[in-house]
């Protein structure tokens, strides 16, 4: 009896112990919690919080979520407000993690859109049993810690809209749970691992907006894999071997170049198909569009031929359809044209039939299919073996365009021959024939002597071309040479009988103008001749001649041969990134361009809205803007309102210029701010990143390079990357009084870039045998 006595006591005993573990445990974990209040700046979706808060009793929103188990928390569910600010500078994430640890129980853990900045501390393995982690919509940047591979329960991992750099490990076949890899909005670049051919459990991998490249791993033996999100990198150039559950399908904007496997065909549970923006090649495998369960299916911007047939069928719940510019031949299918309320569908820039939509000749399909390696599907009358059909369609192409051309060359000598007797429509407005423009241009060569001033122009001099020139340098405007069209009209590249290339715009004037309504348009693309303006070569107007109006006007600029500046910066077309070097280089560049702009012609031209996109690369790298010239098409429209020629305000009469002057400054902070981060800026986040790296400014070096694009984080002087820093933060304060002068942004850019060739130059040692300081070696000769 007595020993039953003794029993029931102790088992109270160690009930009331328990029970006053776990309270001080929950206690303890509710200290955390209000510390990761604090340390999130208190934040409006943890204002309930307070010493009296039950958190394992409180409701949970879609916003906060706390749960706990056994006395321990086990889930922890935050997600702020949309586009939340950076947190502020004093702000640690390694104290922030050093608090999370202290829940080491926890299963599942969400931060998303809290301003959380930093690099992900490698004390996050302590949270050894994390099945799931989304720390989307924050600031967080450099790799991803080896210790991550620790967490081996992991089953969902989401790390979208931050700043993460550098490579994927290889060491992903870690997580043998891992269910959804999502890192979409990224810095990422590289080669994807192998080791994700392993994750046999994936059901939705997502790498969207990255700057991955090279060829996808073999994925065919993920058969659970239901959404695969590859868009806007650089992967290529075959199509992934994939299985057959997918669901959703997203390979837009990549430089795949192969044909499409006879298997995607067979993903009956496919939604949803985008392989637009790639140059994708063979046969449009018809039956893509009668998947029993598609909806949406986009194959637009490729090099896809076949035919369409009038009776093909679709899915009936196909509700979007673009298959712009590709070379589909044929008549648009029934089935697309019907419930067209209820259904998108986009065919543009092909070669159909009878459609309502700008479409190709025939004849354009057939050329390209061949020039890609296809030729494109015909109507088979009779069985003939493949080889000969090839050679039949090729032959008879080629037949047909020779003939053509003969005839083209025959009328056309014909036409030179008439000219003498009976004048033709049109004319070519020669140099003599311009007299009233020809003698004002000459009296403003003193902007020639300007040019030299700011910038030497080793070019041809200025003048009028004739028709035939323009002709023959773009071979009768030939396909080949077209290079894209836009609100300035078309642009084709060609080739002048020295050998020179250029660049000719074209705009077809569809109103009655006189050569008189252009003179103030060419006086001043005339003045556009800089080292780093892409400069005007001529001109060439073309008129009728019952009326004397224009029908054309022709710009020729220089060609200029490296792309854009954004595609060696943020989108990665070329496998080798620019250096540091490179980047101030072109930097100074633009801003030596815009001063030229705002100081170097009268009248000055103000208001550029530059973007990164807007400079190009010769073949030096030598920076030169593009987008600079007088709106032509504006410049029409304004017919019948007095001199419909733009009005560009000189320094002396606009009284907003150091307004406008400063809108550039603010625009190349921008530029600026890309060639720094390696990325793509959205206007709606500047401000966070400008704040980001103002931020980084007064923290130390390591800090400072840790944000930054990774091709350049090893080669960089600390104290160059902060001058440029500095300027760029400068360059986007809001008060526009406030921003730097063009010539201080020049300073500066040319003290970071003279730092860092002191650098790079002396890194060797004195003749002492000392090392040089950087510093002591600039000579502050900038001009």
């Amino acid at each position: 009896m007595g020993n039953r006595v003794h029993l029931s006591v102790l088992l109270v005993l160690v009930t009331v112990l328990v029970s006053i573990f776990h309270s001080e445990q929950l206690s303890s974990h509710s200290q955390t919690l209000l510390r990761i209040q604090r340390l999130l700046n208190f934040p409006a979706v943890l204002s309930s919080w307070n010493n009296n808060t039950d958190f394992c009793s409180t409701d949970s929103t879609s916003s906060l979520t706390v749960v706990c188990y056994d006395g321990t928390i086990t889930q922890l569910h935050i997600v702020g407000e949309s586009r939340a600010p950076l947190l502020a500078k004093n702000f640690s994430i390694n104290s922030f993690f050093t608090t999370l640890v202290r829940l080491p129980n926890l299963k599942v853990l969400t931060l998303v859109s809290l301003g959380i900045w930093g690099p992900l501390p490698g004390k996050i393995a302590h949270l050894s049993s994390l099945e799931i982690f989304n720390a989307s919509s924050n600031f967080l940047y450099g790799s991803i810690p080896p210790e991550f591979s620790l967490l081996s329960h992991l089953q969902t991992l989401i790390l979208d809209h931050n700043m993460f750099s550098g490579h994927l490990p290889e060491w992903f076949d870690s997580f043998p749970a891992l269910t959804v890899l999502s890192l979409k909005h990224n810095l990422f670049n590289g080669s994807l691992p192998d080791s994700l051919s392993s994750l046999e459990n994936m059901r939705i991998l997502s790498l969207s907006h990255n700057h991955f490249y090279g060829p996808v791993p073999d994925l065919h033996r993920l058969t659970n894999l239901q959404v695969l999100e590859l868009d806007d990198n650089g992967f290529g150039p075959r199509f992934p071997q994939l299985g057959d559950k997918l669901v959703t399908l997203v390979l837009r904007n990549n430089k795949f170049r192969s044909s499409i496997p006879d298997e995607m065909s067979s993903c009956y549970q496919l939604e949803r198909l985008d392989i637009s923006a790639n140059t994708f090649v063979g046969p449009f495998q018809l039956a893509l569009m009668s998947l029993p369960s598609i909806t949406y299916l986009n194959i637009s911007g490729n090099k896809l031929t076949g035919m369409l047939l009038e009776n093909l069928s679709c899915n009936p719940g196909l509700q979007a359809v673009d298959l712009s510019s590709n070379l589909l031949t044929g008549i648009l299918p029934k089935c697309l044209i019907s419930n067209a309320n209820d259904r998108t569908v986009l065919y543009a820039r092909n070669c159909l039939e009878e459609t309502n939509q700008n479409q190709h000749a025939l004849p354009f399909c057939h050329t390209e299919a061949i020039a890609v390696g296809v030729v494109p599907e015909g109507k088979k009358h009779k069985r003939v073996s493949k080889a000969v059909l090839s050679l039949g369609i090729v032959c008879g192409t080629f037949g047909g365009v020779a003939i053509i051309a003969l005839l083209f060359f025959i009328i056309r000598r014909e036409n030179v021959k008439r000219k003498t007797k009976n004048p033709p429509p049109t004319k070519l407005i020669s140099e003599n024939a311009a007299s009233g423009y020809t003698s004002k241009l000459l009296s403003d060569a003193r902007y020639i002597s300007q040019t030299m001033k700011f910038g030497t122009v080793d070019l041809p001099p200025y003048r009028a071309f004739s028709l035939d020139e323009i002709v023959a340098a773009t071979n009768n405007f030939d396909s080949a040479c077209f290079m894209g069209e836009g609100s300035q009209g078309k642009m084709h590249r060609g080739q002048l009988k020295d050998g020179l290339l250029v660049a000719i715009r074209s705009v077809k004037v569809t109103k009655s103008f006189s050569t008189q309504d252009f003179v103030h348009y060419i006086e001043q693309i005339f003045k556009y001749r800089h080292r780093h303006l892409v400069s005007v070569l001529g001109h060439c107007i073309e008129c009728y001649l019952d009326d004397s109006s224009v029908s054309s006007i022709f710009i020729v600029f220089e060609y200029i041969p490296n792309g854009t500046l954004k595609s060696w910066i943020s989108d990665r077309h070329y496998k080798k990134s620019l250096t540091w070097t490179q980047r101030i280089e072109a930097a100074i560049g633009v801003a030596k361009g815009i001063q030229y702009l705002h100081t170097g012609i009268v009248p000055s031209v103000y208001s550029n809205n530059l973007k990164i996109s807007d400079v190009l690369l010769d073949q030096n790298f030598v920076a030169k803007i593009k987008i600079y010239d007088p709106p032509l098409l504006s410049l029409m429209r304004k017919v019948g309102q007095g001199n419909p020629s733009r009005e560009l305000k000189s320094p002396s009469t606009n009284k907003n210029v150091k307004q406008v002057d400063e809108s550039d400054v603010y625009d190349f902070g921008v530029i600026l701010l890309e060639l720094i981060l390696g990325r793509t800026i959205k206007s709606r986040n500047v401000d966070t990143l400008k704040d980001l790296l103002q931020a980084s400014i007064t923290a130390d070096g390591e800090a400072r390079r840790s944000i930054i694009d990774p091709e350049v984080r090893k080669v960089c002087l600390d104290q160059s990357l902060k001058t440029v820093m500095e300027i760029c933060v400068r360059c986007l304060v809001k008060e526009p009084a406030e921003r730097p002068s063009i010539e201080d942004v020049l300073w500066n850019l040319q003290f970071a870039t003279q730092v860092q060739d002191a650098w790079v130059g002396d890194s060797q040692s004195s003749s002492d045998g000392s090392p040089i300081s950087p510093l002591a070696s600039i000579r502050m000769t900038f001009h």
